[in-house]
């Protein structure tokens, strides 16, 4: 016996055009996030962060558009990717202090994370398929 872990349908059903534009604006989002996590690999790219939190508020301003809709998962998904970097960041911001190789490492592995998160998403997102929640 399986069981799924898919969320559940739907409760709002949009038109195409305001689908489409949700979409439009989920597709702007991941890139955004996809040219951060990239940047985060690589050495510096510092003004990346400009990039993330543009696309945090667009996340946040168009979210409620998408509230009952299987696209509300891709902002949520998102939001949460970037919360839990951000703690994690903080998290092992200590080890930058008392040894520098284990943070670099730290903060790649959590970089790559969010880069598997983010491409995960757009895949998702690309097939018409919600995130797990």
């Amino acid at each position: 016996m399986t069981q799924s872990f898919d969320p559940p349908p739907p409760d709002v059903v949009l038109d195409p055009q305001r689908e489409a534009s949700l979409r439009t604006v989920g597709v702007i989002s991941y890139v955004l996030h996809a040219i951060v996590a990239v940047g985060a690999l690589l050495p510096g790219v510092q003004a990346s962060i400009v990039l993330l939190i543009v696309a945090v508020i667009v996340d946040l301003v168009k979210r409620d558009e998408a509230a009952g809709t299987w696209q509300a998962t891709h902002f949520s998904w998102r939001l949460r990717s970037v919360l839990w970097c951000g703690v994690l960041y903080v998290v092992t911001l200590p080890l930058w202090f008392l040894f520098v190789l284990p943070g670099w490492i730290a903060w790649c592995v959590i970089s790559i994370w969010f880069l598997y998160r983010i491409v995960r998403g757009w895949l998702a997102m690309n097939d018409r398929r919600p995130m797990p929640m």
